[in-house]
């Protein structure tokens, strides 16, 4: 296996790029809307920066989990799946009791009910 020695040569560059543009891009943005939408002050590229890590705290932004389309909702289909007609029965009256009268789904073998 070749090791790709160059990428190491890139990625700090690229990183470097990256964050420049996005904090430009942050900056711009709110330098164009928010004081004039909200009367708000104009902000520096540094406050930009920080903004930007501040959403990635707040709300685990910017990808970096590959092709991780629909896993978040495996487990509960799995969960589903071992749950007797008995508990799916209690599930949905704990679900109606929470959120209302919801439509009833197609029955578990995919024909409908």
């Amino acid at each position: 296996m070749r090791k790709k020695w160059w990428i190491f040569l890139l990625a700090p560059p690229a990183i470097v790029l990256f964050t420049w543009i996005f904090g430009e891009i942050v900056m711009h943005l709110w330098n164009w809307l928010l004081p004039t939408l909200f009367g708000l002050h104009a902000i520096t590229f540094w406050q930009a920066l920080g903004l930007l890590v501040l959403c990635r705290i707040l709300f685990g932004g910017f990808g970096g989990h590959g092709n991780d389309h629909g896993k978040s909702q495996r487990p509960w289909g799995k969960r589903w799946e071992r749950m007797t007609p008995e508990e799916r029965e209690k599930f949905r009256q704990k679900m109606r009791a929470r959120c209302g009268d919801f439509p009833e789904p197609e029955s578990e073998t995919g024909t409908p009910a």
